[in-house]
């Protein structure tokens, strides 16, 4: 994800530089079951740009692709003892071009993670 991205610390739960960065929060779906086993809350990539406008719309689209793409290894990781487990990730909707109101660029993609306590 770095190289996507342009370099380390561009990953947070906030927007903020450098850009391009990658924000990722809780979504608003999701199967949380009765919260005891394989829970599968939704989770949200949100890609942000300069608020200059760039990278252009194509690359930032591009670059949340590769990031998204790149969560699925979560899935191989070997699993730690006392710590939940990932066994399912899927994208949860479209892929959304949402630029911010003062017109910085954005892209939004959801991500159903399956949870195992």
């Amino acid at each position: 994800m770095a190289d996507a991205l342009g370099g380390p610390g561009r990953v947070s739960g906030i927007a903020e530089a450098p850009w391009p960065h990658l924000r990722v929060t809780h979504g608003p779906g999701g199967d949380l079951r009765d919260l005891t086993w394989a829970t599968t809350p939704e989770v949200t990539l949100e890609v942000y740009g300069d608020p200059g406008g760039w990278p252009g719309q194509a690359e930032l689209r591009r670059i949340l692709l590769v990031c998204a793409a790149a969560s699925m290894e979560i899935i191989e990781a070997p699993s730690v003892p006392g710590k939940p487990v990932i066994s399912g990730i899927r994208p949860s909707g479209t892929l959304v071009w949402s630029p911010l109101i003062d017109g910085q660029p954005r892209w939004l993609l959801g991500l159903l993670v399956t949870v195992h306590p």
